[in-house]
């Protein structure tokens, strides 16, 4: 077994069985490595020109870098019926996920702090194993429009295990 499928499944398990509002599951994990990795990276950098958004090129040029990119997202959320508004609806049943430029949305506030956790939980993980990591918004939305992951919201944490840090001083 690789260092990063050790690395992978062990961050995996630390987004699964980190805690989540009511005890109720919609983080996805998912990861990628080898040619994947090249793909994605040389779409995120077409995504930026085409879009006009600063750092994909950047984003994609550490992705194309990495030995391996688990991403970390919510599918099919419910809300927790709390009506507290901070999704941007009052309540919760007049919340309405629909697609939008690059995540569907809106999301129930409480399901997007459940993948936050799940986000600190598996780069934690590869913290403690000395495994430089970085949490990307921008891979997430470029893998999700390439069908890679299957998530509502997501975002992307690139791996590396060299000398220096791909995603330092960048």
């Amino acid at each position: 077994m690789s260092w990063t499928q050790t690395v992978t499944e062990l961050m995996a398990i630390a987004a699964r069985t980190a805690p989540k509002g009511a005890g109720q599951d919609f983080v996805v994990v998912k990861v990628i490595e080898g040619e994947d990795l090249k793909r994605l990276g040389d779409e995120m950098c077409k995504y930026g020109q085409k879009s006009g958004k600063k750092n994909f090129d950047r984003d994609g040029r550490n992705v194309a870098a990495s030995a391996a990119v688990v991403f970390i997202g919510l599918k099919d959320a419910k809300s927790l019926d709390l009506n507290c508004g901070a999704c941007g609806v009052d309540l919760c049943n007049d919340r309405v996920v629909a697609e939008h430029a690059e995540f569907a949305g809106a999301q129930c506030a409480i399901r997007v702090l459940d993948m936050g956790i799940a986000l600190g939980s598996a780069v934690k993980t590869a913290s403690l194993l000395n495994v430089d990591n970085r949490i990307m918004y921008r891979a997430g939305v470029v893998a999700r429009q390439m069908g890679l992951v299957d998530a509502d919201f997501v975002m992307g944490i690139p791996l590396s295990a060299g000398g220096k840090s791909p995603y330092f001083d960048r």
